[in-house]
């Protein structure tokens, strides 16, 4: 009988690289002679291989892995992983059905725009706060916040999934602080309409183009999150599953505008807040456990202390001494009738685990991506104060407190809908995880810190929590939850799409030479240029369709790195010069590129703190049986003779995001105080720094009507 041990409750490899605790596999019990087999199982060492491939049948060893079966089996014994059933065709069905739902409502609402581009950019200026307040919560409560928090916490930790929700529901509360009230009352179409205002074209045209790179990133990755949900649920290629959800949202948002965007973003609050509560808060409090309990193991299995020996009637070890094992008479009499798991958690899970936020080992034997979960924190509640999305919204209120108190409420409804989503991480982990039948492993890797010269390393599924939905939550309450990441996701990114397209059209294109868009053009040029940022994401989301949270991430981290910085100074700074914004923006986006490229990225997120616990896995290490087996000495594998060759992890991501603000912030003082101290010089023509007169209640060539939204 195979099996892994497990003792935490985390895993991080590329952005998913192993982090739950002490996956253990079972060698094979008998040893013979060597022969030669074709390293397909461990293609780093072929005389491991052929060791295993001898097993099976040493006078014609077998190429693994044997037709029929998998690496996992024919290495370690463990079964080959489960294949989930697939869903029932009601949730696929559920899903159109709301889809067209929000289409239909979207496409209807090119009445209100009414052929006016204040209408379509900002709704009229008449959101009032009900609608304020959903809309931007189905911003922030996005597929990100939902999917991607759930999918992180089940692979990793409960912070590594919580720290999106924290973050965007912090961002939302500084908006409501420092900026909502300021935003709505300066009666602009665009957030870079505000850099324009404060600090000339120059400074509105560098901040467009960081706003647009962000904003296709996020764009990009809510896309993911829908794609993800229509892929597994109509057995579509995720890459056709990107391209169908960026294309149907695409369309109702050309239509309607910020008027569309606000309506479906009403009906896909009420839908998405209330299915994914429900539907979470059944999973906290009735799943059958909450976390993975102590593993009942399998015969020659050795208990990690005395309290589990005593649960599950442990017998004394025949080869350790003052140790206890599996109870083979009682737990497995026959073939037919043997109860046991892989050994995954020998001290069973934990939702959380104490000082993940305040102590970088405290997830040993696996590392702890403590300074990227407080970057992510970070990057999240002060990037998005230049969110185009949030700040969208907080134009079309109907007032400057409307604004204000929509941005603090929508703020707290992201804590209360999103937080919970982490705690679902450790019963997903107990349903689909590594001592569950649909566990998969690395069959040539080692650990070690875990005592695994094989198979240490467990592969989680991208769709876990999806599965949960569909085959362990009722299924009433897991379609209205699927609805709700769906409409969440599609909340998102319509207000992405609309971003993209208003700010590119309005404050890029607008400037260009030529007069190509005029007043009475630039609705029909803000429709056209979402068609290719909507096309240029679905290629992002494609390329990256095997991780989610990740790009919102990315997303923020652009805009925190030039454009927050002369934001504060915008409205905090007397008389800001126009010079000093320009030039931080331009220094701190170039010195978040500059980071990127120079320091040390392996991918997988983890300062390189000293200890065993913060290597990679290695390959395979040895054909001898794992540390915890009862077995004579001599058959143990002993990592000093047999070294696990592992490299220490080094990413230093996290570190650049905090920087490059830093740079913006110094830059800005510097020029400003020499500015005002020793007088102006620029590299622009002083029409480029001068700032700007917008007014755009007569923007449009026909006279403007007040649309109340009732």
């Amino acid at each position: 009988m195979a099996t892994f041990r497990e003792t935490s409750a985390t895993f991080r490899g590329r952005m998913v690289h192993s982090y739950l605790f002490a996956l253990m596999a079972t060698l094979l019990t008998t040893f013979t002679g060597l022969k030669t087999a074709r390293a397909t199982c461990i293609p780093s060492n072929s005389e491991y291989e052929a060791f295993f491939a001898g097993l099976i049948d040493s006078a014609n060893p077998p190429s693994l892995p044997t037709a029929g079966s998998c690496c996992q089996m024919d290495v370690c014994a463990i079964p080959c992983p489960a294949t989930v059933p697939k869903p029932d065709s009601d949730f696929g069905i559920g899903v159109i059905c709301v889809v067209v739902l929000f289409c239909m409502i979207g496409i209807g609402t090119v009445y209100f725009v009414g052929g006016k581009a204040k209408n379509f950019f900002v709704a009229g200026r008449s959101l009032p706060l009900p609608v304020v307040i959903l809309t931007l919560a189905s911003q922030s409560i996005d597929s990100n916040a939902l999917l991607g928090n759930a999918d992180l916490s089940y692979k990793f930790a409960f912070f590594d999934g919580a720290v999106l929700p924290i973050g965007l529901g912090l961002s939302l509360i500084l908006n409501a602080l420092f900026f909502a009230k300021k935003m709505n009352a300066e009666g602009v179409l665009t957030l870079p309409d505000v850099y324009g205002k404060r600090y000339g074209v120059a400074t509105e045209i560098i901040a467009s183009l960081v706003l647009c790179c962000s904003f296709l990133c996020l764009l990009a990755g809510n896309l993911v999150g829908m794609a993800k949900i229509l892929a597994y649920l109509f057995d579509l290629d995720i890459t056709d599953g990107v391209f169908l959800s960026g294309i149907i949202i695409l369309v109702y948002t050309a239509c309607g505008g910020l008027f569309s965007v606000a309506y479906t973003d009403v009906i896909q609050s009420a839908v998405g807040m209330t299915g994914c509560l429900a539907a979470v808060y059944w999973i906290i409090k009735n799943a059958e456990f909450e976390a993975p309990p102590p593993s009942i193991g399998f015969p020659d299995y050795v208990y990690p202390d005395e309290a589990t020996a005593k649960l599950y009637d442990g017998i004394p070890c025949t080869h350790v001494p003052d140790a206890f094992c599996y109870n083979a008479a009682k737990w497995c009499p026959s073939d037919d009738n043997c109860k046991t798991d892989a050994g995954a958690y020998p001290f069973g899970d934990k939702v959380i685990y104490d000082r993940s936020m305040s102590d970088p080992r405290a997830l040993t034997p696996f590392p702890n991506a403590i300074l990227f979960n407080w970057a992510t924190i970070f990057v999240l509640g002060f990037g998005n104060l230049a969110a185009l999305d949030f700040q969208a919204r907080c134009l079309a209120a109907k007032s400057p407190t409307t604004a204000q108190i929509g941005c603090l409420v929508a703020g707290l409804l992201t804590f209360f809908v999103g937080i919970p989503f982490a705690y679902t991480g450790a019963a997903t982990r107990y349903y689909f995880g590594p001592d569950s039948p649909y566990a998969s492993f690395e069959t040539d890797s080692c650990s070690k810190i875990l005592g695994l010269p094989t198979c240490a390393m467990w592969q989680p599924d991208g769709n876990a929590f999806i599965y949960m939905l569909t085959h362990v939550v009722p299924k009433g309450l897991g379609g209205w939850c699927l609805l709700g990441i769906v409409a969440a996701s599609m909340s998102t990114c319509d207000g992405a799409i609309l971003a993209l397209g208003t700010v590119f059209s309005h404050n890029i294109v607008r400037h260009m030479p030529g007069e190509m868009i005029k007043p009475d053009t630039l609705l029909r040029w803000a429709r056209i240029s979402t068609i290719p940022f909507a096309f240029i994401a679905m290629g992002i989301a494609a390329a990256k369709s095997d991780t989610t949270g990740y790009l919102l991430v990315v997303a923020f981290d652009v805009a925190l790195a030039g454009a927050v910085i002369p934001l504060f100074a915008a409205f905090y700074v007397k008389d800001p010069s126009p010079n000093a914004a320009f030039w931080s923006i331009f220094a701190g986006s170039l010195c978040r590129v500059i980071l990127e490229f120079s320091l040390k990225k392996d991918g997988f997120l983890i300062y390189p703190y000293g200890g065993d616990e913060f290597l990679d896995y290695g390959t395979a290490a040895s054909d001898f049986f794992p540390t915890f087996f009862d077995k004579p000495s001599a058959d143990l594998w002993d990592p000093s003779v047999q070294e696990c060759k592992q490299s220490r992890f080094e990413d230093w991501t996290g570190v650049d995001s905090l920087v490059s603000p830093a740079v913006s912030l110094l830059v800005f003082t510097i020029l400003h105080v020499l500015e005002k101290t020793c007088g102006n010089v620029s590299c622009f023509p002083k029409s480029w720094l001068t700032p700007l007169e917008k007014n755009f209640e007569d923007e449009d060539d026909t006279p403007s009507a007040e649309i109340e939204m009732k």
